[in-house]
């Protein structure tokens, strides 16, 4: 395989001990193309799940997970070009959750990126979310790269108007195993716009698309699923090299559907295990690297992982530390035509999942 291997060091050269040896989900990510000169990196946080208690009182696990990925980033060197934050920094969209995660990433380096995410929304349609950080989709270019950022949490006008209150429509929104909950959607207002912003831009561009569902169908008991994922995949089918990057399901996945190459990124929250339901429901889930269970209550930072990014001539390799696992790489294979776990694909060869009790 014709992936270039890379370290840590490599990325984070002078970041000290404490950033060398994390456990924090924060992805790093290179995108080297044929020019060197044009080589740059951009930083990717997601899912703090930031839950207000009372007063200043917040739930400790998830607001000092998002404090040490951003102080993680301040470590790296070189700075990366920007910081991307995936969606859900809030639990339940309330305004104290929202300020405290913005002053929180009001400290990473550089320009930030703002993805939106369910629990970013449903209190009230991600009005306040948008007073804090601008449009809920955009594009723009960087060095070569076209990158989209999409809402991809909206759903059905239907199911909407049947919640008296924007907590009680957050409330099922929040739960991940909820037959009352609604399948994610970018819609059609959206849809066009993309449609829009990809017209004119050169097939042989790379384009990288940040959204927080999946972009796929993978579980739909979870919400592991986008319902009008095969029209935004059709809108995308044109270019030579998409790569889509998604938060919002906590563990790591990889996947390739026609020209595009999926990869997920890791939480600052917690994990989430295999997704499984009380209806056995049929899952169509797409290759996972690491088998994980919930979260050890006792241990704040379990199974959150952290990854960097490379994108190698527009392609992506993953590359995973997580606590009690070996170090995993998910790169895109050019003889395969889709990302490959380089040491994970023999069953002999795999490792229990993390058990603690």
């Amino acid at each position: 395989m014709s992936v270039k291997q890379i370290t840590r060091r490599d990325l984070i050269k002078g970041a000290g001990l404490a950033a060398a040896g994390s456990v924090l989900p924060v992805s790093l990510v290179e995108l080297a193309f044929a020019n060197e000169a044009e080589n740059f990196t951009f930083a990717y946080i997601s899912d703090s799940h930031i839950q207000h208690i009372r007063g200043t009182e917040f739930v400790r696990n998830w607001d000092r997970g998002l404090m040490q990925a951003v102080a993680e980033c301040r470590l790296m060197d070189p700075k990366p070009d920007f910081v991307v934050f995936g969606g859900d920094l809030a639990q339940l969209a309330k305004p104290e959750e929202l300020d405290h995660g913005a002053e929180l990433l009001s400290n990473v380096p550089g320009k930030l990126h703002m993805v939106m995410g369910e629990h970013d929304y449903y209190l009230d349609y991600g009005e306040y979310w948008s007073k804090l950080f601008g449009p809920q989709w955009y594009s723009f270019d960087h060095k070569g790269v076209h990158f989209v950022v999409l809402n991809s949490i909206l759903t059905y006008d239907a199911w909407n108007n049947r919640w008296g209150s924007g907590q009680e429509r957050m409330a099922q929104m929040a739960g991940l195993d909820n037959p009352d909950g609604s399948p994610f959607l970018v819609g059609d207002t959206q849809r066009k716009w993309l449609e829009r912003d990809l017209d004119g831009i050169d097939h042989d561009t790379p384009i990288v698309v940040f959204s927080h569902s999946p972009l796929q169908k993978i579980f739909k008991g979870w919400n592991f699923w986008t319902d009008d994922a095969e029209q935004v995949q059709a809108l995308l089918k044109p270019f030579k090299k998409v790569n889509v990057l998604y938060g919002h399901v906590h563990q790591i996945q990889y996947n390739q559907i026609g020209n595009i190459s999926f990869n997920s990124v890791m939480a600052t929250a917690w994990p989430w295990p295999y997704p499984s339901s009380y209806a056995q429901a049929p899952s169509y889930l797409s290759k996972l690297t690491v088998p994980m269970n919930r979260a050890d209550p006792f241990f704040e930072r379990d199974a959150t992982g952290w990854q960097y990014i490379d994108v190698n001539s527009g392609r992506l390799a993953a590359h995973f530390l997580l606590p009690e696992n070996a170090p995993r790489t998910v790169a895109f294979d050019p003889a395969q035509g889709h990302p490959v776990d380089q040491g994970f694909q023999d069953p002999a060869n795999r490792i229990p999942p993390q058990t603690h009790y």
